[in-house]
């Protein structure tokens, strides 16, 4: 595969068509069409939207959301962060690196990137470098979050866990 550019889409009614495509292959809770209605401003690049274009056709895309560090509750040290959701390619144009090429897009930004790996996609984000966090259930809520850390930045442990070096003094 030729390298594939990454986009960020314009939120406009263009891209709105373009997103019925993805809805209509049946990943329906992946639909970023009603997002678009609620956010609707013709076109605004300030978009968290990024997509890649197989001649004028859009074929892949994702959602990124930057978190700021003080809600943050998965890496260390506690940091600004971009939040994954909803990449999908479509059918047709699957194993051509399409979706790698937008979560290297999400890397080079340079912050560490969360994710919640959909069944059966562990083995995609794992390929990506990513990894499973240690779940816990306040804070996952039932999902399955996977992470991507840049150099120097691992895992967040919780405040609640007692540290074998600390004592309890009465």
């Amino acid at each position: 595969m030729s390298t594939a550019e990454v986009k960020r889409l314009l939120v406009n009614f263009k891209t709105l068509e373009e997103f019925q495509n993805f809805k209509e292959v049946g990943v329906q809770e992946l639909s970023m069409k009603e997002e678009l209605e609620e956010n609707i401003i013709e076109n605004d690049s300030e978009s968290p939207f990024y997509g890649i274009y197989f001649g004028d056709k859009l074929v892949a895309r994702m959602c990124l959301y930057k978190i700021e560090k003080r809600f943050d509750l998965y890496f260390e040290p506690p940091q600004d962060y971009l939040e994954l959701w909803k990449l999908e390619v479509l059918e047709p144009y699957r194993n051509r690196g399409f979706g790698e090429a937008l979560v290297a897009y999400a890397k080079n930004m340079g912050l560490p990137v969360k994710t919640n790996a959909r069944q059966q996609s562990h083995g995609f984000w794992e390929k990506m470098g990513f990894e499973p966090v240690t779940y816990q259930e306040g804070r996952d809520r039932g999902q399955n979050p996977y992470v991507w850390y840049p150099k120097g930045v691992k895992e967040q442990q919780p405040e609640n866990t007692p540290s074998a070096d600390v004592q309890s003094v009465e």
